[in-house]
C-alpha cells in the first residue's frame, strides 16, 4: 500500500479504501451505493487516470461484504429466538441440490489420483457405463459455503408463532429456489483481458483481495495442454480430447480437482491475494491441471467473476460458460462500446460454404441411418436456406466494384421463411432435434469381434456451431411474438477475395499421378467468390432485454460515455442514476490544442479527398516531425484507419521523412492484425526504446483509432508524453452496415428517443477519438499534451468540440498558425519538466538525508549559480561515470556529490538550472549489511533518480564499476533492484 488505508462510511455500507479517496472516486461511490441498495441501474462517466476501476471494486465489494454480514446476523438471531420451539437447522434435500459441475463428473479413477503416488498419464482411459435405471449417489458434505448464498432454512415441526420467522415476505428479488435469501455474486465485465490484468492488480491493493474470485476467459489464454495450445483451432482439438474419440484423453482436464476450489487455492498453492490469469496458467503447468476449467469451477464459489463483458451479453457464450446472472451485480467497465458489443452479440453472419459443409455433414448422417428421424429435418432445414439463396442471388444489386447485395428487413423474412416451412411452431421442433443429436449416447455394439458399448457419434463443432448461431438469431426473431422482428435486417452479400490454393495433380498420358517426393507444390493466388448471409441487429437492446429485467444491478462506466442519454434509449434500460465526473488533474498538467495547419502554413482538414493528396500527407509527416523533436519520451499518433497509415508511410519513405523521424525516435506501427504475442513483443519494444533511448530520443508509435492500442492500455508518465491524433476517426460511410443502421435510427428516433442517425454516426467516431486521447492522462501527477490536428476543429467548434470528453473540451484552446501551437507545446513541456526535476528534488533529498548523516552531506554539496539558465534535458536520461571506490568506509554513499541546484525566485516560480558534474557512487555501500533495512529503498531511489537527471547531461554512456565498463542502464538497473 502507498499510503495507510481509510475507511468511508457511504449509503450506510462501511467501504475500506487503500488511500484519501478523489473526490470523483467518492462521488461514483456514493451513486454505485445508491443503486446496489436499491437495485437501480447506474450510468458513470468518470475520466481515465482518476481511479474509477479502484471506486468500482471497493464499494461492491464493500456492499456485498456488509450483506453477506447482515445475512449472518440475520440467521444467528433466528435461531436464538427460535430456540425455545423445535427447530431444525438442516442442509438443502437431495432433490435440490444444484447439477454436478464439471470437475465432480470426472471419473472414480481419477479422483483416486490425489492419494495415489504413481504416475498413471498413461494409462487407458475407463469409461463407467451406467444403466438408465442407475440414480448417482452423492455423498452429502456438511459444509456450506457461506461467503455465496445462504442455504439453510429454519424447520418447525408447526408453524412459530413467537417470533418474526412466521411472517417471512415472499417474491424477494434476490431469493434463491428454496427461498432462502441470496448475497449477488459481481460479475465484472470490462473489453479485454489486458484490462482484467489491470483490474486485478488494483485489487491487490484493497483490504478485498482475499475474495473469492475467478477470471472466465477462452482456451486462447488458458490452455496448458501443448498437444493443444499451440494451435488455432483450440476449441475442436479440446473437444476432441474430451470426448476421446481417437483413444486418448487430455490428463490436465482429469487433474482439474487440483485447482477446483477456493481453499485450495488460496492455502495449498499459494494464491492468497488477486490473481491475473498468467498466475493461474503457470500454476496449472506446475500441478499439470486445466486452468480453462479450474476457472469454470471456481465460478461456483466466487464472490467476483472477472470476463470480458461479450461473455455477459452473448447468449451463446453465457451457455456454454454456464454464466447464470439472475440476481447479480453487472458491472460493465470501458462500456463505451456496450452498444455495439451488443448488437454484435445477438447478430450472426453465415457464410455460404460452411452452411454446404453442414449440409452434407447432416447429409451423411442421414444416410448412415445414425439418429434419422433428428438429423433429417435439420437437414432439410439447410438445404431448404441454400436453395433460397441461390435464388435470390439474381435480385442482388452492385454496390461497388466486385460487389452486390441484397437487404430484407425482420418482417419480410419471416415471411419469406414461412413459405419455406419456418415458422415458429416448427421452429421449435428443429431446436428440440439439434439438442438431441448433440447429446452423447452410447450403445451396444461389436468392436474387434467382441460385444461393447459404441459411442453414437454427432455433428462437428463446426456444424454444430453454424446451426446454434442460426437458430440463436431466429429464437430472437421469433421471440414474444416476433417482438424483435424489426429490429433486424437480413443482407446477402456477394465479393470477392483472393485465396491460396494449391493446382490440384494432373495425370500424365498413361494415367499416372507423378510428383517429387520432397518438394511441395507450389500454391496458387485465386479469386474466389465469397457469398454471405447476414443477420444484423440494429437495436441493443435485444441482447439487453435478456439482462435488465433479471440482474440485481448495472453498473455502466467508462471515460467515455458522452452523450450519456443515448444510452438508456440504445438499451432500453432506465439508468435512474447518472454520473458525470470532474478529472483529479489540475489545468496546467494538460496541454490542449487544436493544430489546422501545418509547417508550411497549409491547411489540414482530413477528409477523405484531402487524405489522398502528397500535399496533406508532407504537411502531416513534417507536423509529426516538429512534434517529436519539441516533445520528450513517448509519443502516440494515431490515424482513422489502417489505409491512411499504410499510405502515410509508404509516403514518407519516398521522401526520407520516415528517416529522419527514425533520427529523432524509434518509430513503431500498430500491426493490423497478428498473434497477442507478437503485440506484446512490439509494446516491449516501445516501452524499452523510451526507458534506456539508445541514440535516440524516446519512440513514436503509430495506431489506429479503435485499434489494439487506443484502448484498454495503460501509457502512464514517459510512455505518452504527447497524444497527436490525425482527423476525426468517422466510421466508413460506404459500410454497408453503418448504412442501415442510419437509416433504423431515423425510423425510431421520435418513437424510441434514438439519436437521428447523423448524430449517431458523429458520436461513435468521438468516443473512438475520446478513447485514444484518454491514453495520455493516468494519474494524478500525470501530464502530457493532447494536439487535434485538423482544422475542422477551429472553424465549427459547437459542431467539432462539443463531442468530446468534459474534461477536454473545458481545455482546448485553438491556434492560428503552426509556429504558435508549437511554441505554446514547447513553453509547457518545459515547464512541467521543471517542476518534475524540482518535485523530485524536493521529495527524495531530504527524504533520504534524514536518514543518514553521510547522505545528507552529499545533499549540502547540491549548490548551484544563482544566474545559470536552465537547461532541460530533451532525450533520455544517462547516469553519469561511475568511479572506483577508494573509501575505507563502506557507510559512505557519496565521496563527491556535484549537482546544480535550484532556486525559487520571489514569484515562486521556478527558475533553476543543472550544470555538468561528476557523481561519484559506491555501489558496494547501498548494497552492504551495515547499512539499516528501512533506509535503503529511499537511499537507492535516490540515486536512481539523480543518474537519471544528470545522464543527458554526460557524452560517455558507459559507466566504470570495479574497473569493468557498463552500459547506463545496467547502472541504474541494478541500484533500482537493490
Amino acid at each position: 500500500m502507498a499510503t495507510s488505508r481509510v475507511e468511508y462510511t457511504i449509503g450506510g455500507v462501511k467501504i475500506h479504501f487503500p488511500c484519501k479517496a478523489y473526490p470523483s472516486q467518492l462521488a461514483m461511490m456514493n451513486s454505485i451505493m445508491r443503486g446496489l441498495n436499491y437495485g437501480q441501474h447506474c450510468l458513470l462517466e468518470s475520466p481515465t487516470g482518476s481511479g474509477k476501476s479502484l471506486a468500482l471494486l471497493c464499494s461492491a465489494l464493500g456492499w456485498q461484504k456488509q450483506s453477506l454480514s447482515l445475512g449472518l446476523r440475520l440467521l444467528s438471531y433466528v435461531i436464538q429466538v427460535c430456540s425455545f420451539c423445535c427447530v431444525v437447522v438442516s442442509l438443502p434435500e437431495e432433490s435440490q441440490l444444484k447439477e454436478q459441475s464439471i470437475a465432480s463428473r470426472l471419473s472414480e479413477k481419477f479422483l483416486a489420483s490425489h492419494t495415489c503416488e504413481k504416475d498413471d498419464d498413461f494409462q487407458p482411459d475407463r469409461k463407467r457405463i451406467r444403466t438408465a435405471d442407475q440414480k448417482p449417489h452423492w455423498r452429502k458434505r456438511p459444509v456450506v459455503n457461506l461467503s455465496i448464498c445462504f442455504v439453510f432454512s429454519v424447520q418447525a415441526p408447526e408453524p412459530c408463532s413467537h417470533c418474526p420467522c412466521a411472517s417471512t415476505k415472499d417474491g424477494v428479488k434476490d431469493k434463491d429456489k428454496d427461498g432462502s435469501k441470496k448475497i449477488p455474486k459481481i460479475f465484472f465485465g470490462t473489453r479485454t483481458h489486458k484490462q482484467i490484468t489491470q483490474i486485478t492488480h488494483e485489487l491487490k491493493r484493497t483490504v478485498y483481495s482475499h475474495v473469492p474470485m475467478t477470471i472466465l476467459s477462452s482456451r486462447d489464454h488458458t490452455c496448458v495442454n501443448q498437444e493443444v495450445a499451440p494451435h488455432s483451432n483450440r476449441n475442436e482439438r479440446c473437444k476432441d480430447l474430451l470426448e476421446a474419440k481417437d483413444g486418448r484423453s487430455c490428463r490436465y482436464y482429469h487433474g482439474v480437482q487440483k485447482m477446483r476450489d477456493q481453499y485450495t487455492l488460496q492455502h495449498v498453492h499459494g494464491l492468497h491475494d488477486a490473481w491475473d490469469i498468467e498466475e493461474l496458467v503457470t500454476l496449472g503447468k506446475r500441478l499439470r491441471s486445466c486452468s480453462y476449467y479450474a476457472a469454470r469451477e471456481l465460478m461456483q464459489s466466487a464472490s467476483i467473476i472477472f470476463c470480458p463483458y461479450n461473455y455477459l451479453l452473448d447468449p451463446m457464450i453465457r451457455e456454454s460458460m454456464d454464466i447464470d446472472l439472475a440476481g447479480q451485480i453487472l458491472v460493465l467497465d470501458e462500456a463505451h462500446n456496450i452498444e455495439d458489443c451488443a448488437r454484435e452479440s445477438a447478430s450472426f453472419t453465415l457464410h455460404y460454404n460452411s452452411l454446404l459443409l453442414s449440409r452434407d455433414e447432416l447429409d451423411g448422417m442421414v444416410n448412415s441411418n445414425i439418429r434419422r428421424s433428428k438429423h433429417e429435418p435439420l437437414r432439410d432445414f439447410c438445404y431448404s436456406l441454400i436453395n433460397w439463396i441461390q435464388e435470390s442471388q439474381s435480385l442482388m444489386s452492385e454496390r461497388g466494384y466486385e460487389s452486390a447485395s441484397k437487404v430484407w428487413s425482420g418482417k419480410d423474412i419471416l415471411s419469406i421463411f414461412h413459405g419455406l416451412g419456418i415458422t415458429a411452431d416448427t421452429f421449435s421442433i428443429l431446436k428440440q432435434n439439434l439438442a438431441a443429436v448433440l447429446e452423447k449416447e452410447e450403445r451396444a455394439g461389436v468392436v474387434n469381434g467382441r460385444d461393447d458399448m459404441v459411442q453414437v457419434p454427432t455433428i462437428s463443432t463446426a456444424t454444430s456451431a453454424v446451426l446454434k448461431n442460426l437458430f440463436m438469431v431466429l429464437d430472437f426473431l421469433y421471440r414474444d411474438n416476433c417482438r424483435f422482428a424489426e429490429d433486424y435486417r437480413v443482407a446477402l452479400q456477394k465479393s470477392y477475395a483472393w485465396t491460396n490454393q494449391v493446382p490440384p495433380d494432373v495425370p500424365d498420358a498413361q494415367g499416372f499421378f507423378v510428383r517429387p517426393r520432397h518438394r511441395q507444390r507450389q500454391s496458387v493466388r485465386v479469386k474466389a467468390e465469397v457469398l454471405t448471409l447476414s443477420f444484423w441487429c440494429l437495436n441493443p437492446a435485444v441482447a439487453f432485454s435478456d439482462l435488465s429485467g433479471s440482474v440485481h444491478s448495472i453498473v455502466l462506466t467508462s471515460g467515455t460515455l458522452s452523450p450519456m442519454g443515448s444510452f438508456s434509449s440504445e438499451l432500453g434500460v432506465k439508468f435512474s442514476i447518472q454520473l458525470e465526473a470532474n478529472h483529479v488533474i489540475n489545468k496546467s498538467q494538460v496541454w490542449v490544442g487544436t493544430v489546422g495547419a501545418g509547417p508550411q502554413g497549409k491547411k489540414l482538414c482530413a477528409t477523405f479527398q484531402h487524405t489522398e493528396t502528397y500535399a496533406f500527407q508532407d504537411e502531416v509527416g513534417a507536423l509529426l516531425l516538429h512534434v517529436c523533436q519539441v516533445m520528450a519520451k513517448g509519443v502516440l499518433c494515431f490515424l482513422p484507419s489502417y489505409k491512411m497509415l499504410d499510405k502515410l508511410r509508404d509516403r514518407w519513405t519516398n521522401t526520407g521523412l520516415w528517416e529522419k523521424l527514425e533520427q529523432q525516435k524509434t518509430v513503431i506501427t500498430e500491426p493490423r492484425g497478428g498473434a497477442k504475442g507478437d503485440f506484446d513483443e512490439l509494446l516491449q519494444t516501445y516501452y524499452d526504446a523510451i526507458k534506456y533511448c539508445e541514440g535516440r530520443d524516446g519512440a513514436l508509435l503509430i495506431a489506429v483509432c479503435r485499434g489494439k492500442v487506443s484502448e484498454g492500455l495503460d501509457f502512464t508518465d514517459d510512455n505518452a508524453r504527447a497524444v497527436v491524433t490525425i482527423g476525426i476517426p468517422f466510421p466508413n460511410i460506404k459500410d454497408l452496415q453503418v448504412e442501415l443502421k442510419m437509416k433504423y435510427n431515423d425510423q425510431h428516433c421520435s418513437s424510441r428517443g434514438l439519436l437521428p442517425g447523423h448524430r449517431w454516426y458523429e458520436i461513435q467516431a468521438y468516443r473512438a477519438l475520446n478513447q485514444a486521447l484518454g491514453r495520455c492522462i493516468r494519474h494524478r501527477n500525470d501530464w502530457g499534451a493532447l494536439i487535434l490536428v485538423d482544422d475542422r476543429y477551429r472553424n465549427n467548434p459547437n459542431k467539432y468540440i462539443t463531442g468530446l470528453s468534459k474534461w477536454v473540451r473545458q481545455l482546448v484552446q485553438h491556434h492560428n498558425t503552426f509556429h504558435n501551437a508549437m511554441q505554446s507545446l514547447a513553453a509547457f513541456s518545459q515547464g512541467q519538466q521543471k517542476l518534475e526535476v524540482a518535485s523530485l528534488s524536493a521529495e527524495l533529498s531530504p527524504t533520504a538525508s534524514s536518514h543518514s548523516p553521510h547522505l545528507a552531506a552529499a545533499v549540502e554539496e547540491q549548490s548551484l549559480a544563482k544566474d545559470s539558465e536552465l537547461q532541460i534535458p530533451s532525450s533520455c536520461v544517462k547516469p553519469p561515470e561511475l568511479q572506483p571506490d577508494t573509501s575505507s568506509s563502506v557507510c559512505h554513499f557519496f565521496s563527491l556529490t556535484q549537482l546544480k541546484g535550484e532556486e525559487n525566485k520571489k514569484t515562486g516560480e521556478i527558475n533553476r538550472s543543472i550544470e555538468r558534474r561528476v557523481l561519484e557512487l559506491k555501489i558496494q555501500s547501498v548494497t552492504s549489511k551495515q547499512i539499516p533495512r528501512k533506509t535503503k529503498p529511499t537511499m537507492c531511489l535516490w540515486l536512481s533518480v539523480t543518474l537519471q537527471i544528470l545522464h543527458s547531461n554526460f557524452q560517455a554512456d558507459r559507466y566504470s564499476i570495479k574497473n569493468q565498463l557498463f552500459p547506463a542502464r545496467i547502472v541504474i538497473y541494478h541500484i533500482n533492484n537493490v
